[in-house]
C-alpha cells in the first residue's frame, strides 16, 4: 500500500461562479497532475462535488460547472507516487464528522502515514482510501481534538513530510504549508475575495494578483467573520525552510514564481552555469522539450553556440514522467516526441534536459537522433545525478528506479548510446537560486534528508539504528508536541 502523490491545490473564497474559477485555475496545474480532477463548492449551505478519473476536461466538464453553484470552492489534479491509481483516492476527499461537513486537496507527502495510520486502525478507525491525506481527517475527528482552540493547527503539529493542505467547510477556507515549505503555495486576490494555489500560473489565468507564499508553518483562514487570518501553526524549532529544487529544475511551469524565483529564469541560469562547466565541442545545442529549452538556451548563450530545435513535440501527449505505470511511460515517449531530420543529420548536438531519473524518454530519442543521421550526441543534465528516493512527492521512491544510483557515467553512457554525458554539479544548481542553499531539500542528490521518513524506516525495522532508541523515542519523533 502506498499513500504518496504530488499534485497541484487550489482554493477560492469570496469569488463570483467560484467552480468556474477553480476549474481555469486547475487547468494551468494540469502539469502537476493528469490521473484524477476533482471540485468541491458550496453556496454557504450546501457542498457539492463532480470528481472523476483523467484529465480535468473529461474528470469535470465544463458543461457541468452549473451543478457546483457557490462562492468557496477547492479544486485538485493528482498524480500518485507510489498510491493506487483509483476512483477512491480521487481528491477532494469530502468528509461528515462532528464538526460538520469537510473538504480536502493535498499536495506532498506525509512520511509518518503509515505509523499514524496503524495505531488509528488498531483503535478502531476506518479507513476509505489509500492515500495519506485521510491522516488529516482522522485526527481531526478523533474526540479529544474535537473542540480545541486550534484543531487543525494541534493535528497538523502530529504529521511529518510535505504538505499543502487546501480546506473548506461550508462557508471557510483553509490553506496550510508544512514547516519546511516543500512544495510551493501561493496566495492572491480577485476583486473581492481570495484565491490559494500551488502556483502563480493559477493566479495568472483567473487575473488575480500575487500577494505572497504561504510561509512555511503558516494556516491562513478566510471566512465572512473576519476576512483573512494567519497563525503561525508550528513551533518555531521545528520552522526550517527546505524547498524542494526538483520544483525549479522539472515540476513546475517555467512562467511560475515559486520560492521567490522566476522558474524559467532559474532554469536558465542552470544552463548557464552547465555551459560554464563543460568544454565539449560540438555544432549545436539543443534540447528536449519542453523543460530543457530554458536551460537550452542559457547553456547556448553561455557557450556562444547556435541553439536549434531538434525534436517537435506533440502537446496533446501528457508528461511521460507522471504516467504511472513503467509501461505506460515508454508507450508514451515514442508519442510524444519525433525528431526533425534536417536539423538533426550531420551535426554534433549537445542535447540538454532538465534532469535524467529512469532514463526511459532519454534512451528513445538518443535513438531518433542517431537514426536520423545525427554524428554525435553528447547528452547534458541541468541538475545533478539522481542518486537518492524521494519521500517528499516526488515520483522516484527507491534507489533501484534511480540510473545514477546504479551505473556508472561510463555505463549510462553505453546504455543511452550518447557519446558523452555530464551532469551539473550540486554548486552549480546552488548558484542557480537567489535564497541561501540550506533553504532548499536536494535529498534526491545529497542523501541528506531534511526530515526523517519515519515510515521508510520503520518500514526496514530501522528505528533503533537510525532514530536512536526505542518505541519512547520514536514516538517523539512521530508526535513532537503532543500524543495522538
Amino acid at each position: 500500500m502506498g499513500y504518496g502523490h504530488h499534485c497541484g491545490v487550489a482554493g477560492v473564497y469570496g469569488v463570483k461562479d467560484a467552480a468556474s474559477v477553480i476549474w481555469l485555475a486547475l487547468h494551468a496545474l494540469q502539469h502537476r497532475g493528469q490521473e484524477s480532477a476533482g471540485i468541491v463548492c458550496s453556496d454557504g449551505e450546501k457542498i457539492r462535488s463532480i470528481k472523476n478519473m483523467g484529465l480535468l476536461s473529461h474528470a469535470v466538464p465544463s458543461g457541468r460547472l452549473n451543478e457546483l453553484p457557490g462562492h468557496v470552492a477547492i479544486g485538485h489534479v493528482r498524480y500518485s507516487t507510489t498510491g493506487a491509481s483509483k476512483a477512491q483516492n480521487i481528491q477532494p476527499l469530502v468528509v461528515d464528522y462532528s464538526e460538520g461537513l469537510l473538504a480536502l486537496a493535498h499536495n506532498g507527502n506525509l512520511v509518518n502515514a503509515h505509523v499514524l495510520r496503524d495505531e488509528y486502525e488498531a483503535w478502531g478507525s476506518i479507513f476509505q482510501t489509500s492515500t495519506d491525506s485521510e491522516i488529516l481527517v482522522h485526527l481531526m475527528a478523533k474526540p479529544s481534538h474535537v473542540g480545541k482552540p486550534n484543531n487543525l493547527g494541534h493535528c497538523l503539529n502530529h504529521i511529518l513530510g510535505s504538505y499543502c493542505f487546501v480546506l473548506m467547510k461550508k462557508d471557510r477556507l483553509i490553506a496550510a504549508r508544512d514547516p519546511q515549505g516543500f512544495h510551493p503555495l501561493c496566495l492572491g486576490k480577485l476583486d473581492d475575495g481570495y484565491i490559494v494555489a500551488s502556483e502563480t500560473v493559477a493566479l495568472d489565468i483567473v487575473g488575480a494578483r500575487l500577494v505572497r507564499e504561504i510561509n512555511p508553518g503558516e494556516m491562513v483562514t478566510i471566512d465572512r467573520h473576519g476576512g483573512l487570518k494567519s497563525v503561525i501553526f508550528a513551533p518555531p524549532e521545528r520552522i526550517k525552510p527546505a524547498h524542494c529544487i526538483f520544483e525549479h529544475i522539472y515540476f513546475a511551469r517555467p512562467d511560475s514564481r515559486i520560492f521567490g524565483d522566476s522558474v524559467h529564469r532559474v532554469r536558465f541560469q542552470l544552463g548557464v552555469n552547465l555551459g560554464r562547466e563543460d568544454d565539449v565541442e560540438a555544432d549545436v545545442v539543443s534540447a528536449i522539450p519542453d523543460s530543457g529549452w530554458s536551460a537550452a538556451m542559457g547553456y547556448a548563450g553561455e557557450r556562444k553556440m547556435t541553439i536549434d530545435r531538434a525534436f517537435v513535440r506533440n502537446h496533446y501527449v501528457g508528461r511521460t514522467f507522471l504516467a504511472p505505470a513503467q509501461q505506460q511511460r515508454a508507450r508514451a515517449v515514442g508519442l510524444k516526441h519525433n525528431a526533425i531530420p534536417d536539423a538533426v543529420d550531420g551535426r554534433r548536438i549537445i542535447l540538454i534536459d532538465d534532469s535524467l531519473v529512469r532514463g526511459t524518454t532519454t534512451m528513445r530519442l538518443v535513438k531518433r537522433l542517431k537514426d536520423c543521421g545525427a554524428k554525435e550526441v553528447h547528452l547534458r543534465l541541468s541538475c545533478a545525478p539522481n542518486l537518492h528516493p524521494c519521500y517528499y512527492g516526488i515520483d522516484f521512491p527507491t534507489r533501484k528506479e534511480l540510473l545514477a544510483a546504479n551505473h556508472t557515467i561510463p555505463e549510462m553512457e553505453k546504455m543511452l548510446q550518447v557519446d558523452s554525458l555530464r551532469y551539473l554539479s550540486v554548486e552549480g544548481m546552488m548558484k542557480a537560486v537567489s535564497l541561501p542553499a540550506d533553504h532548499y531539500c536536494k535529498a534526491c542528490f545529497t542523501g541528506e534528508y531534511p526530515v526523517p521518513p519515519v515510515d521508510s524506516l520503520a518500514g526496514e525495522n530501522a528505528y533503533s539504528a537510525d532514530l536512536g532508541g526505542g518505541d519512547n523515542e520514536i514516538a517523539d519523533i512521530v508526535f513532537p508536541n503532543a500524543k495522538c
